[in-house]
């Protein structure tokens, strides 16, 4: 009689397949390899002015309308060999960097102080949120009486139209900062200074440089606005300039070359961001 001793054979071992090695594009939240990222963004430019050259070539749009590439591009080749270009250029990117400095000076205190004081908050953000839907075009007319006609008044127009917003957003970044980690901080004896010097300012940089990076492009965006009035020089008075005399493509290469500086600045931001904070993509 045979008996069992209930032992099972061992299942034997399968080593798995060997996987490809896959991009997985529309993976969420996952990184592509960086040529194929910059291949895609280069290439839907590249369809645009595909589109763009066929449009104009087979003049299906005026010209007075819509020029072709090739005329934007002779536009910008003109001004950059007069040396109006550059100069223009220089005049803007100072506002743009003062101006955005000055808002950015009083954002980020005051932005911390709402964030982590519900007494500041109720203090600062119902007239916050008051001005910040006014039209900034509205407000020309009492800059004006109020600075002036030189950068003065160009600098209250982008303080006007950066500082309201960003301060917003600069307290939502400090209010992301978990309460646990300020909970610690209590429990290891730190005062209020402290907790704010040593955990919610270091813990909330991250957000504050993405936010650094997103209203540098809004001061862009109010450049023209900005060089409406009593501008010598300046890409916006360009585009104004220009309006005058239906110089389309005066008024597209000025808009695209804004266009084109406010994208550096935004890699910029981004490219030393992913240098100074490499940790938060493990979150």
């Amino acid at each position: 009689m045979e008996t069992t001793t209930g032992r099972s054979e061992p299942l034997p071992v399968v080593s798995p397949a060997p996987r490809r090695r896959r991009w997985r594009l529309f993976a969420l939240r996952e990184d592509i390899p960086g040529r194929i990222y910059f291949a895609l963004g280069a290439s839907f430019i590249l369809l645009i002015l595909l589109i763009w050259t066929v449009v104009t070539h087979a003049e299906l749009i005026d010209p007075l309308f819509l020029p072709s590439p090739a005329a934007i591009i002779a536009e910008g080749i003109a001004q950059a060999q007069s040396g109006m270009l550059w100069a223009d250029a220089g005049a803007s990117i100072y506002r743009i960097v003062v101006g955005w400095l000055i808002a950015t000076l009083f954002a980020v205190p005051i932005g911390i102080l709402m964030g982590n004081f519900k007494f500041f908050e109720a203090v600062f953000e119902p007239f916050i949120d008051l001005v910040r839907y006014m039209p900034v075009v509205a407000l020309i007319p009492l800059t004006i009486l109020w600075a002036g006609t030189d950068d003065s008044q160009k600098f209250l127009i982008l303080f006007i139209g950066t500082f309201f917003q960003e301060v917003l957003l600069v307290m939502d970044n400090v209010k992301s900062v978990p309460k646990d980690l300020i909970k610690v901080g209590y429990t290891l004896g730190m005062g209020r200074f402290e907790v704010l010097r040593d955990i919610v300012l270091p813990a909330s940089l991250p957000g504050l440089w993405d936010t650094f990076r997103i209203t540098l492009g809004w001061t862009w965006t109010y450049l023209v606005v900005a060089e409406l009035v009593a501008a010598r020089s300046g890409l916006g008075r360009r585009i104004m300039e220009a309006q005058r005399y239906l110089a389309t493509e005066r008024i597209i290469f000025g808009i695209l070359f804004i266009g084109l500086l406010g994208l550096l600045t935004d890699y910029f931001f981004k490219v030393v961001g992913a240098r100074l904070f490499r940790w938060i993509k493990e979150r």
